[in-house]
Order: structure tokens, then sequence, then C-alpha cells
């Protein structure tokens, strides 16, 4: 949910967690930069990432040259990234190493693909602050959500924000047939009639709306975005008549970029907005220290978020 929220304490619990059965072998790429001992945004002391004997990982030429770990490497890419290529690597020995990984959704399961390739059984992704598109349904199995005092240091405003992620990705899905046939569209407005037939509204992105507000409910009020949702979207959905016979279908939660107010204005109007695809938010973890030193109980900060958000929420430092 924001820098300095948890993430990477959540991430060390997690490898230590599964390392402590032998029998799992654990993949691991970031689609971001951790591991860093300072934050380069924030000039803040960051944990770094431990990893254990037997673990793939993959990470740019350049961090893996720094790394404090003893590797075998089993491949490189010919593909580059921001800081070279990418190094897939199998530790021997404990260690610390900072992680980059793919710089798009293709590469990360092209890389998720080859890990699996070389043995492992589970493979975790890094995430990173504002690239929850990283974690869409149809690249991982499951998403584990870091939020705390870096978000907000009002309780209210916390609980707020990180139970509207928790409601986008609770949406409900469309029928599995429609859902096959959606999730392989790339681009564009589609309509879908009550045979649901999908009709190519010819409008490249919702930024092309105000040109196009004819087309949108030419064969009926459902419409499937494959981009991403906007302010401005909603605003003009909001306008119409009927709002309550509106169905927006989207990809999945992570193209939720208009504003809670917005959304909720919408949904109490009775307007539909489904996904083709749900996500599987499995977890939620808390930091409840913000980056200033400033402390909120974290008892009172799990009870809040548990009243709104009925699924495992955890300090990782106090289990």
């Amino acid at each position: 949910m924001e820098k300095n929220t948890g993430k990477t304490e959540t991430l060390n619990y997690v490898l230590s967690r599964l390392c402590s059965f032998s029998s799992i072998k654990i993949g691991i790429t970031s689609i971001g930069i951790d591991g860093e001992k300072t934050d380069q945004v924030t000039n803040t002391h960051k944990p770094e990432i431990t990893l254990y004997p037997n673990t793939i990982f993959v990470t740019a030429e350049q961090f893996y040259n720094q790394k404090e770990i003893i590797a075998n490497i089993l491949s490189v890419s010919n593909q580059n990234s921001a800081l070279g290529r990418l190094v897939t690597a199998k530790t021997i020995s404990s260690g610390k190493v900072k992680l980059s990984g793919p710089g798009n959704t293709s590469w990360l399961k092209n890389v998720i693909e080859e890990l699996k390739g070389f043995g492992s059984d589970i493979v975790l992704v890094d995430g990173a602050l504002s690239r929850m598109s990283f974690g869409s349904p149809s690249i991982t199995d499951a998403m584990v959500l870091s939020t705390g005092a870096a978000l907000s240091i009002d309780i209210k405003t916390l609980v707020k924000k990180t139970a509207f992620v928790y409601r986008m990705s609770q949406l409900p899905q469309v029928q599995e047939n429609l859902s096959l046939r959606l999730i392989n569209i790339e681009q564009g407005i589609w309509a879908i009639d009550n045979e649901d037939n999908i009709i190519d509204l010819k409008i490249p992105s919702i930024l092309m709306i105000e040109n196009n507000k004819e087309k949108i409910f030419a064969y009926g009020k459902r419409i499937f975005i494959s981009g991403i949702i906007t302010d401005k979207l909603m605003q003009f959905l909001l306008a119409q008549k009927d709002v309550d016979k509106i169905e927006i279908i989207i990809r999945d939660f992570t193209r939720v970029f208009a504003s809670i107010e917005n959304i909720n204005r919408f949904l109490q109007k009775q307007g539909k907005l489904y996904v083709a695809q749900r996500t599987n938010l499995i977890a939620i973890t808390v930091n409840p220290t913000s980056p200033s030193g400033y402390n909120l109980n974290s008892e009172e900060l799990i009870n809040a978020l548990k009243k709104e958000i009925p699924i495992p929420i955890y300090n990782i430092k106090e289990i």
C-alpha cells in the first residue's frame, strides 16, 4: 500500500518459514528493487533479504555481482533490464542478496515458468508500491498485502484505504465462459450484448471516451474495459441515466485507479462492477510504525482492520 509498510519484513518471514521445510523448493524474484540497506527514495533504513540454501533466485547481474552469498548460476537472460541481464542462480549458503527482476508482466510470467522448470515448488514474487498489476491473477495465484502507519498515522484513514483495496479484490467474477473469452482481450473497450456476444467498440482506451460517447452504450449497458478505470470514466458513468443498469467488467482489481469516493458513488447508485479474474488475497500484514517514528497501537490497528476485512491480518514482528 505504501513504502515502509513492512513488505520486506513479510517476505523474510515467509522465506524463513518455508525454508524450515526442507522438502519445499523455493523460487524468488522481484518486480522492483529490494534488499537494499537504505531506501533510495526516502533515505531510510531497509531490512535486507536473507536467502537460505537451495533457494533459486532471479536478480539483475549488477546485484548478482554484489551478493553476500554463495550460489551457482543456472541461466542468464538474453533480455536486458535497467540493471543488466537477469541471472538465475541457486544458493549454496545462507546470505544477503538484492533482488531486481523482470520489468513487465510477460517477462515475469516467463521467469516464473523458468523457476518452476528448475524445480521450484513455490515461487515468491516480491511486489512494489503502485505496481499491483504484477499481482494480477493472470500472473500469480495469491497475494499478500502490506499496510501500515506509513500509509496514514490516522487509524480510520488507514483502515478506509486498506479496506477499499480488499473490497476491490473481492469484486464478483463474471461467469467462467465469458471470463475465458475476455482475459484474452489485450486492449480497447468492448460491449457485451444480451447473448454474451463481445463487440469491439473501436475505442482504443478510456482516454478516447470524450470523442466516442455515442458508441459506449450502442449495444447495451454491459461494457468490458481491458485497461484501467479512472475517475474520468467514473464521472462519465455517474452522469448517465439509469446508472443501476450499467455493468462494467474489468480484467481484475488491479485495474482500479479511480478514487474511493467515485467507486462508492457508482456502487451506491446500484451500478455493477465485475472482474474477469478474481484475485486471491490470502492475508494482510501491518507495520504500525511510520518512517518518522510514529507508532500506532498494533492491537488497536489490527482489531480495527478485522472489523472491515475478514481475512487473516498479522503484525509479522509479533508472531
